[in-house]
């Protein structure tokens, strides 16, 4: 390996990577790993981009840990189950090389890197009914990261999402936020011991208000940090992309702003972009997403992740792919908080329903949460009213689980809660009264209540099939039978909230190839120019086969692109 480093020119390296999310600092990592001199640019004052908001967990078939802990997969059945999930849009090249490599991938990330994943033997693949589907193992979650071994860096890492924190604040994993959420044996002892190991680090208090113990996406985002410092690689903030250099064919580096001037770097061996979609860009969600479509449903962080990567490999001569998907979440808007708050699993929780305009479901409500809302749209198009959509729960549940910002009111009454969320909150002491109040049919509305109130008997949703595989009952309370995810609701008062269509991201992109390459109009790949992440089309096509299914192509098609381009160089 030869020695790393910058050439007597400041402003030339072997590979500019655009971007700081997971998928870009991997990248970064794995060409430094091949002798090549890296660059990081990133157009915020903070790194870690979406993966730094995120659960941070990586969907890699096969690989050691769940083999190591006995579980029983192929890479075949792999193929057969995201074929299955993604039907047409599939690209068998992508999908081929992926599972080709993710395995490999988290080898190389234990071996070489700081990050370290566990297995989670329980989180089941999104579609159990899809052949090739697992129960459990195939998603990763990132262990807990000290930010003390950061120093300084850390107060330059983007803050986690407090949807992902115990009270908005307290570092959790994967796993311990399924044992509290559907309170299994010993819940309420770790929620104890995770507050009291927070409000007890008093020498960390006084440096920060964040927790010291990272969790999810903020430990993965942290560890690449720590192994881009081990390679000296730069990381420059405050640098966004204005365009790429195109010399002869070939993209030879980029144009980025710096101190309020525009700097040209150039790139010997490579450009990569990995710097997130459009979903922050109005003018490109009203040209390609579905309506109605608004930036601020978004969850991700607020105008960060603008299209300029898309924009300018697109003007490079990339050909644009999957332009009208996004990773869908279900949301709710708080006044004046600058982005939606996902939610994502609490929806699988029992006494909660969906409806429509016209009072009635149209869908199971623990749906994976992409095909949750792509359900709202189809349902909107064919003239159901189901953007926005209402979630409907009554006093039990209120008083027993959180729900979006709302904790539990056994521990936060409706009183205690903050005025802004407070708006949120429709409440009226009949289902009739709260149908008037949030407008609609009373009737429909009754009906859905009776229906599911059955079901909670029967522990059968005969609609929906709610409850009804792994996948429903993972975040189920395990309290609560025959169905976990099935509950009466009756006891007044009733409680609604709006949902809005959110995102934790856009899917399309630029097209590329089993290398990350980007391709022109024509298929032909651009020499010099990779796109990974959400800047290319999603190895996914349309569909979101299962928990880090994002953040694992991401980083595995970094890890592609930095190869590809150390066996030309």
């Amino acid at each position: 390996m030869k020695a790393m480093g910058v050439s007597a020119n400041q402003n030339e390296y072997d590979v500019v990577v655009v971007g700081s999310g997971g998928g870009a600092m991997l990248a970064a990592c794995r060409a430094a790993d091949q002798g090549l001199s890296v660059l990081v640019v990133e157009k915020c004052d903070v790194y870690g981009g979406t993966t730094a908001i995120s659960g941070g967990g990586i969907w890699i078939p096969c690989n050691h840990l769940a083999q190591e802990a006995g579980a029983q997969d192929s890479h075949d059945e792999a193929f057969t189950y995201i074929q299955a999930c993604v039907g047409e849009t599939m690209s068998k090249t992508r999908v081929q090389a992926y599972l080709d490599h993710g395995a490999r991938l988290v080898r190389y990330l234990h071996e070489k890197t700081q990050v370290r994943f566990t297995t989670l033997p329980e989180y089941a693949d999104y579609f159990q009914h899809h052949p090739g589907a697992k129960p459990g193992h195939r998603s990763l979650d990132p262990l807990p990261f000290d930010a003390r071994r950061l120093g300084a860096e850390f107060d330059q890492q983007r803050p986690p999402l407090p949807a992902t924190l115990v009270g908005g604040r307290i570092g959790m994993t994967q796993t311990e936020a399924r044992k509290m959420l559907g309170k299994h044996p010993g819940w309420f002892a770790l929620a104890l011991r995770l507050m009291l190991g927070y409000w007890t680090d008093l020498g960390w208090r006084r440096r920060s208000k964040r927790d010291r113990r990272l969790t999810l996406g903020a430990s993965l985002v942290a560890a690449l940090r720590l192994s881009l410092a081990d390679r000296k690689v730069p990381l420059w903030l405050n640098t966004p992309l204005r365009e790429l250099v195109v010399e002869g064919g070939r993209v030879s580096g980029v144009v980025v702003e710096r101190a309020g001037a525009p700097m040209r770097i150039t790139a010997r061996r490579g450009v990569i972009l990995a710097a997130g979609g459009f979903e922050w860009n109005q003018a490109m969600r009203d040209q390609y997403l579905p309506q109605p479509s608004r930036a601020e449903w978004s969850v991700t962080p607020p105008h960060a992740n603008t299209g300029d990567a898309i924009r300018a490999g697109a003007e490079a001569g990339g050909a644009l792919n999957l332009m009208q998907y996004v990773w869908g979440v279900p949301a709710l808007q708080v006044p004046d908080q600058a982005y939606a708050h996902p939610v994502f699993v609490e929806r699988a929780l029992p006494g909660c329903v969906v409806v429509d305009a016209s009072g009635h479901r149209f869908l199971n409500e623990n749906l994976a949460y992409t095909e949750f809302v792509q359900t709202m749209y189809r349902r909107q198009e064919q003239g159901h009213g189901s953007v926005p959509a209402w979630v409907i729960f009554d006093a039990r549940f209120r008083r027993n689980y959180p729900f979006g910002p709302l904790l539990p009111g056994a521990f936060v009454p409706d009183k205690r809660l903050p005025e802004k969320v407070r708006q949120i909150i429709h409440k009226a002491d009949t289902p009739a009264a709260l149908a008037a109040q949030i407008g609609v049919d009373p009737v429909g509305l009754a009906e859905t209540l009776a229906r599911n109130n059955g079901a909670a008997v029967s522990g059968i949703d005969s609609e929906f099939g709610k409850g009804s595989n792994v996948f429903d009952t993972y975040y189920g309370d395990i309290n609560v039978q025959p169905n976990p995810c099935l509950a009466a609701i009756d006891q007044a008062p009733f409680y609604a909230l709006k949902l809005v269509p959110g995102d934790i991201g856009t899917k399309g992109g630029l097209s590329t190839d089993e290398h990350a390459r980007v391709l022109d109009q024509a298929g032909a790949a651009i020499d010099g120019l990779y796109a990974i992440g959400n800047c290319s089309a999603a190895v996914m096509g349309t569909s979101y086969p299962g928990a880090g299914a994002t953040i694992g192509p991401a980083m595995v098609f970094g890890m592609l692109a930095a190869d590809h381009i150390a066996q030309a160089a």
